[in-house]
């Protein structure tokens, strides 16, 4: 298996310390993410300090490195309880609400992220949560991936491409095909650091950039195929939901 870096809620005022270390890390092992920018953070759980003042400029000179870039949800805020086609988590901005709605918070993402000249294809939703009307909306704006999912491979759904992410990231390697590691650096410690440190040299060869993955050949998934998908979402989101009782109890 292969693997694409993402890295999830890129903001002005996130963790830069963290995000700094990982980028020189980055640099010596050749790898080249996909940063989940939010258009315009409201949701304070992402604020980890100072907004850094040269913010669009990072992201843009990262860009020019072969970084990509995805629209990660609008304002990162979670207006509804729904999980959408894709129930990892019980809650979205997005899934759930109007089609207008969901049109108007795509569009002013993408004006906003225009604003700075970022002009991304690809999407990422908060709390990995959207609905039909969602992928509807994402298609009419000019959208063409969605990283997200779960598979082997890129696979088309609704006029989409869909880059899956990894199920478990002790499997990340298993078997043949493409996948995701998705990260959170915020709030990152020495320890977590080095622990990707050991990952990308242990598996040098096995990271891909976001050009390839996009190039790889994706197939049609099936409506079998979206059952499966949305089984594994809910059971994985329902073994969390144990996990933290259970350490509750302890």
């Amino acid at each position: 298996m292969k693997a694409a870096v993402r890295l999830d809620d890129i903001t002005p005022d996130m963790d830069w310390d963290s995000f700094s270390a990982f980028e020189e890390l980055c640099g010596r092992y050749g790898i080249r993410p996909l940063l989940g920018v939010v258009p315009e953070n409201r949701d304070p759980k992402l604020s980890a300090g100072e907004s850094r003042a040269d913010f669009w400029e990072k992201i843009q000179s990262l860009q020019k490195k072969g970084w990509c870039v995805a629209m990660h949800g609008c304002y990162h805020q979670y207006r509804t309880k729904s999980g959408g086609l894709f129930p990892l988590n019980g809650q979205s901005e997005f899934a759930g609400l109007s089609e207008e709605e969901q049109r108007a918070l795509l569009r002013r993402g993408k004006e906003i992220l225009a604003s700075h000249g970022l002009s991304p294809e690809i999407f990422m939703a908060p709390g990995h949560t959207f609905d039909r009307a969602t992928l509807k909306a994402l298609r009419e704006l000019g959208f063409r991936w969605v990283t997200d999912g779960y598979g082997r491979r890129p696979y088309v759904r609704e006029g989409l491409t869909f880059l899956p992410i990894s199920f478990l990231r002790s499997r990340l390697f298993s078997g043949k095909g493409y996948t995701t590691l998705v990260l959170h650096l915020n709030g990152a410690d020495k320890a977590e650091l080095e622990g990707y440190e050991r990952l990308f040299s242990a598996h040098a060869g096995e990271f891909v950039t976001w050009q390839e993955y996009m190039a790889a050949k994706a197939r049609k998934r099936s409506f079998a195929g979206c059952a499966a998908e949305y089984a594994m979402a809910a059971g994985k989101r329902l073994a969390g939901k144990l996990k933290r009782l259970l350490r509750k109890k302890r």
